[in-house]
């Protein structure tokens, strides 16, 4: 906040009016993971443009089908993966696994462990899937200190996905296009 302080103090006294759990991942009081979902209107406006110009049971139809095709696409995309995780998570185990190559890990106790990187010592607890980094607890998924514990214990790379939230396993995001997008009745109905 200091930062933003430093660029515009009007924007600072507006996000802190705002109260921090409403735009801050780490102060909200629920899950809300790591899919930003900001952008989804854009899309959806940007696919309707000529659905606009329909009478409203026409453009609530045009809606209707657009998101049947979407969940479809994705139920498929998310039912064919063959992976602990979903595509996207994997890629972010990956990335973090890349970043933990240069760190050093240091037992504390059978599941407490410190991780060593660049002159910062982390604090990993393994068993509660935390990091004193903080992204380890928001993403639940471990964080690049997280993965250089896992490999220290010579946890095999296809069971990390043991270490994230089930949120982001193929079968749960399956379940999030399962539900049922019924038609409308006909207009003359």
């Amino acid at each position: 906040m200091s930062k933003v302080d430093k660029v515009d103090q009007r924007v600072e006294k507006y996000l802190e009016e705002a109260r921090y759990e409403k735009w801050d991942r780490c102060h909200s009081p629920v899950n809300r993971g790591r899919m930003m979902t900001s952008h989804i209107a854009e899309c959806i406006n940007g696919c309707l443009v000529e659905a606009r110009k329909l009478p409203i049971l026409g453009f609530l139809e045009e809606v209707r089908i657009l998101f049947v095709a979407w969940n479809c696409k994705n139920n498929e995309i998310a039912s064919y993966t063959n992976t602990t995780l979903g595509r996207k998570f994997e890629e972010i185990l990956t990335l973090n696994g890349v970043k933990s190559l240069r760190m050093t890990v240091k037992p504390a106790g059978s599941y407490l462990y410190c991780v060593y990187d660049s002159g910062w010592r982390h604090i990993v607890d393994i068993e509660r899937g935390t990091c004193n980094c903080g992204r380890y607890q928001i993403d639940k998924i471990p964080c690049p200190h997280g993965i250089s514990v896992l490999k220290s214990k010579n946890v095999d790379v296809k069971n990390y996905g043991r270490y994230c939230s089930k949120l982001y396993m193929p079968q749960t995001i399956v379940k999030t296009y399962e539900l049922l997008i019924v038609p409308m009745p006909d207009k003359k109905d």
